[in-house]
């Protein structure tokens, strides 16, 4: 599946954005694992969270959508059934990891498996907490999936510090947690999502957490039992960001995006893109487990920054999106510390590199960051193809800053869009921009 993106200008409307990923997989995680049933409502119902409720249901539990309302009947920490084939996890990176914590403590043997792209991705930052703890876990020799889970004996707590910014490393560790003897203690000197945290105070599952020395430090032992909720999952941040790029860079334009989860481990976007001079207010604010503003954002001439490395891992998703502001930028953007980008669905650093070349902006790509001197508010993209190499984010953010081409751009391979924003497409013409899609 391919896109084609004519120029665009005067975007106006107000939208709805699909409901948050990362919630989404930990709802379905969470809600399997307690005993009884929970309801979840606003639930993502693209590829990747598709993949996770698959998953659940090969291990025995109900998971039951009724006019979008999905009611899952919880069996608790051991009720899970042993599957009777490998669990495909998808493209699911987050499910995949999330999940290796809580299967290394049950008493049956597990595969887990992916789509081509997820096979390549690092796993080894799992297995080696999984396997401190006496997990029998085992990757490929590349360090990647498969991943092959034995019963162990018992699972032990550990103490351990994040060596990369990963809230899936954490989460994963946290799952494992919940079977581990003693206090499982884990330590982060940067900023992660901390939607695993929220979660597991909404199912009551007792957590501490502290500051240590400006590392957050998290404390958690092992449950008995799990009590079931209700959880009413907002918008996606992540997916909002690219209307957020749209409004921003296309002339004449203003959006109400709404019901968007406002997070602080989520918005380094929004922080970043206001640094730069963006018009983007939130309005309607809402404070509760996980906070949610309405966004109304409007056209802007945005300033180049350096971007502060603090919040680099805070909006590692938003990364594209981000690129192609500061590619209409005036002046020079700096990013440093992003090498995490490399480990996506794609190389994102190259991918992102090879797409502002298409467009003709002048950068130079780093190790672990990029220079990208910004063609100003005024400046034009070529009108050209994009290979987003299978990656949904590459795609949408290339679809996005295609409306500031001279003509119409080309983005291949896109069919990946749907494992995170199935109705991509229908949003954007919902709001005035020219988009179609041909094989």
């Amino acid at each position: 599946m391919n896109f084609v993106i004519k120029k665009g200008e005067g975007l106006k409307g107000e939208i709805i954005v699909p409901g948050d990923k990362s919630i989404s997989h930990r709802s379905i995680i969470l809600s399997s694992l307690a005993e009884g049933t929970s309801k979840i409502s606003g639930m993502l119902e693209g590829e990747d969270c598709l993949a996770t409720i698959e998953v659940f249901r090969k291990m025995g539990i109900k998971i039951i959508n009724e006019e979008g309302i999905y009611s899952v009947e919880g069996k608790g920490l051991f009720g899970l059934e042993a599957p009777d084939q490998p669990l495909d996890f998808g493209n699911s990176g987050t499910s995949v990891r999330l999940c290796s914590g809580l299967l290394a403590a049950q008493d049956f043997r597990t595969q887990l498996v992916g789509d081509n792209s997820l096979s390549t991705r690092p796993m080894r930052r799992i297995v080696e907490p999984l396997l401190a703890m006496g997990a029998k876990i085992y990757s490929s020799k590349n360090g990647t999936l498969p991943l092959n889970i034995t019963p162990a004996d018992s699972l032990q707590s550990i103490q351990y510090s994040l060596p990369v910014a990963s809230a899936q490393v954490k989460s994963c560790i946290m799952l494992a947690g919940l079977y581990a003897e003693g206090v499982t203690t884990i330590e982060e000197n940067k900023v992660t999502r901390d939607h695993t945290e929220n979660m597991f105070k909404e199912f009551d599952i007792p957590i501490e957490m502290q500051n240590s020395k400006g590392n957050k430090i998290i404390s958690l032992s092992r449950v008995d039992h799990i009590k079931p909720t209700s959880i009413d999952i907002c918008g996606d941040f992540s997916s909002a960001s690219f209307f957020i790029l749209a409004a921003l860079i296309c002339p004449n334009s203003e959006l109400l995006i709404k019901n968007v989860g406002i997070n602080d481990t989520r918005i380094g976007l929004l922080h970043a893109l206001r640094h730069m001079g963006a018009n983007i207010e939130l309005k309607n604010k809402v404070d509760s487990i996980e906070p949610t503003a309405d966004l109304l954002v409007k056209t802007s001439t945005l300033k180049a920054i350096n971007l502060n490395i603090k919040l680099v891992a805070n909006m590692i998703d938003e990364m594209p999106a981000f690129f192609i502001a500061a590619a209409l930028a005036e002046g020079t953007t700096i990013v440093k510390d992003a090498k995490e980008l490399r480990t996506k669905e794609s190389d994102r650093l190259q991918a992102m590199a090879d797409a502002l070349k298409s467009f003709g902006v002048k950068y130079e790509l780093k190790d672990d960051g990029i220079v990208i001197y910004g063609l100003g508010s005024k400046g034009i993209f070529n009108s050209t193809n994009i290979d987003s190499y299978g990656d949904h984010r590459i795609a949408m953010a290339s679809a996005i800053g295609s409306l500031r081409s001279n003509d119409e751009v080309n983005i291949l391979d896109c069919v990946n869009v749907n494992t995170s924003y199935p109705n991509f497409l229908d949003t954007c013409q919902e709001i005035g921009i020219d988009i179609q899609i041909y094989d």
